[in-house]
C-alpha cells in the first residue's frame, strides 16, 4: 500500500469518526432543546393555572363587594354649611 493510499484511508477514518462525533453532538443538543422545551411548557402551564385561580378569586371578591354595595343604603354625606354672609 502506498503512503498516499494509507493517508486517504486514515482521512476517511478520521472523517468518519468526526462525523459520528458531530452527529452525536447534534443529537444530544436536540434532546437538550426538547427537554428545555418541555420544562418551559410545564412552567407556562403552572403559571397559567395560578393566573386563572387568582383571577377567579379576585372576580369572586369583586362580585361580593358589588352585591354588598347594592344591598346597603348609600352612605349619607353630611351637608356642608355655608358661612354666614356678612353685610356691608
Amino acid at each position: 500500500m502506498s503512503e498516499q493510499t494509507r493517508r486517504k484511508g486514515e482521512m476517511v477514518k478520521n472523517n468518519s469518526v468526526e462525523a459520528q462525533k458531530k452527529q452525536a453532538e447534534r443529537s444530544f443538543k436536540q434532546e437538550e432543546r426538547a427537554l428545555d422545551g418541555r420544562k418551559a411548557m410545564a412552567e407556562y402551564e403552572v403559571q397559567a393555572r395560578a393566573t386563572r385561580a387568582k383571577t377567579e378569586r379576585l372576580k369572586a371578591l369583586r362580585l361580593a363587594k358589588e352585591a354588598q354595595a347594592r344591598t346597603e343604603a348609600p352612605p349619607v354625606e353630611p351637608t356642608k354649611q355655608r358661612p354666614a354672609r356678612h353685610e356691608k
